[in-house]
């Protein structure tokens, strides 16, 4: 029965984002049962995409994601896949109606990461809408169950948070992106001269977009609220974290946050989302 095999398609991608990512998982985790499948659908989908461009460094990478690309839009069209992490996609793009211009502008976004690029702010800010952006987008596709009203509504916030959460991302791996895969995805930046005022720069840049995003959470259904604040609660302890290290030493060590703390967020974020202190 095709049942059977759709719920394995949803568990595939439910383990492939917590082998991946600890921290996501926690926070799809605190979002209420009804929609958490579908968060763990788009992300199995997203970091697998991710995995052909960052990881698959023996085999012919543009390839692999010109046959992912093909396959996503046919699984979309056929209502099915053999590949369970894009039979478990295709079904939550068509339930809720997911833009097929966010899942387009997310595999460009891929596609620039097979290449060596200095970034301007043009392409930047374009690397950040298609690998960021629009996976928040697709999540509040979700999370407003199909209301294009509410989804129009909160979609500036939601860009807000996920343009913040990418640009940590990038401050946290800055040193593995660039020695590792010749990536530097700020605008024309010269890490010999990278120091603590460079980066305050972009972590006030980010710290705005973190206040703007909240305004956002503050306003989603409920049933979201809890996982998507505390994920930004994460971020937001990561950025502090970055704030406080020395340029020098960020471009030595990954800035991470212990398990402890983490089990601390979970629990001041539970109590801010339960007496609506956010």
């Amino acid at each position: 029965m095709k049942l059977l095999y759709d719920e394995l398609s949803i568990e595939v991608s439910e383990r492939t984002t917590k082998k991946y990512s600890t921290s996501f998982s926690l926070g799809i985790l605190c979002i209420d049962k009804s929609i958490r499948n579908a968060i763990y659908q788009i992300y199995g989908f997203v970091r697998i995409a991710d995995e052909i461009v960052d990881s698959f460094h023996d085999f012919d990478k543009e390839s692999l994601l010109d046959e992912f690309e093909k396959e996503t839009y046919q699984s979309i069209s056929r209502k099915i896949s053999t590949n369970p992490i894009l039979n478990s996609f295709q079904e939550v793009v068509n339930k809720y109606k997911i833009d097929h211009k966010l899942i387009a502008a997310f595999l460009e976004s891929m596609r620039m990461d097979l290449k060596k690029v200095t970034y301007d702010l043009s392409s930047y800010n374009t690397y950040i809408y298609g690998s960021a952006e629009v996976v928040g987008l697709m999540c509040l596709h979700v999370f407003v169950e199909g209301d294009i009203k509410e989804y129009d509504r909160l979609a500036p916030e939601a860009k807000k948070l996920g343009s913040a959460f990418q640009k940590i991302n990038f401050l946290r791996d800055i040193n593995a992106d660039s020695a590792g895969l010749g990536r530097v995805y700020f605008p024309k930046l010269d890490l010999s001269i990278f120091d603590n005022a460079v980066k305050m720069e972009i972590v006030q840049e980010i710290s705005e977009e973190f206040d703007e995003a909240l305004l956002g959470i503050k306003k989603l259904p409920t049933k979201a609220k809890f996982g998507v604040f505390l994920a930004y609660s994460y971020y937001r302890e990561l950025s502090n974290k970055i704030l406080k290290m020395d340029a020098k030493d960020l471009l030595l060590n990954r800035a991470s946050v212990s398990k402890p703390l983490k089990i601390w967020l979970l629990i001041t974020s539970y109590i801010r989302f339960k007496f609506n202190k956010l």
